[in-house]
Parts: C-alpha cells; structure tokens; sequence
C-alpha cells in the first residue's frame, strides 16, 4: 500500500500538468487530482501502519517514512503551485486595462454576422444610443 500510495502521489502531480490542465472542468479547480492526492494519503496512512506493525515484512519504519514524507512534500508542491504561485503571475502587459478604451474590432454575432465596436456604439439599440460596452474575456476556450 506504500508503494502504490506514493505512485498515486506522483501520478496525481504530473497528470494535472501533463493531461488535467487541457480542461477547464479539471483545470480551473484540480478536483480529480485533489481526489487522487486523497486516495494516496488513504493508501500512505495504511501502508505506514502496516510499517509500523510488521517494520521485517514492509522494510523497516524508516522506508515507509520517507514514502510518506516524499509524499507530503509533492502535494504541499502542488497546492502552492496552483493556488498560491499561479495567483502570483503578472498581469499582461498589452492587456487593456479598466476604463481604457479598447481598440476597434470586429467578432461575430450568434448569427454568423461581422460587428464591430465601432457599430455597436453608434447604432441605437431600442431607440437609445449606447454609451459603452461591456466586454467580458473568458480564461480558457471553447
């Protein structure tokens, strides 16, 4: 069990960055890296009191020991590279910033049809002439 808790340790740290992240489902909140961090603590936790019992038969209490410890150290890793460090990184610098006029674009609307900022802002929408726009960007992509 010690072996195959500190295998899913260290499965749970790379398949986040090597397959989890493609998705923002896994991406946004590591919930099924969090489930497999879970599972190997589970698994590391019986390993050690099997260590502990029978040190002959399962190498000794120091072997299980630095499993688990090696094991500490890679999900305390991977907690603060993903909800610590990455909320660190450095806004970008050609982002607009708020309250900074965008420059003029021109997307698709739900019909397949060009428009632009330019038109958005100087045609009436239910009689009113609009006075800004909203954009919102969303992180990740479709």
């Amino acid at each position: 069990m010690l072996w195959i808790g500190f295998a899913l340790a260290v499965l749970a740290f790379v398949t986040y960055f090597s397959l989890f992240v493609e998705f923002p489902l896994t991406r946004n909140v590591p919930w099924v890296n969090l489930l497999l961090f879970g599972l190997a603590a589970v698994l590391l936790v019986l390993g050690m009191g099997r260590a502990v019992r029978q040190p002959e038969l399962y190498r000794g209490k120091i072997f299980g020991s630095v499993f688990a410890g090696l094991s500490v150290l890679i999900f305390a890793s991977f907690i603060f590279t993903i909800f610590v460090a990455a909320r660190r990184l450095p806004a970008s610098a050609s982002a607009p910033h708020v309250g900074v006029n965008a420059p003029d674009f021109t997307l698709s609307n739900t019909k397949g049809e060009p428009v632009s900022l330019a038109a958005l802002l100087t045609q009436p929408l239910h009689g009113v002439r609009p006075t800004g726009v909203m954009l919102v960007f969303y992180r990740g992509y479709w």
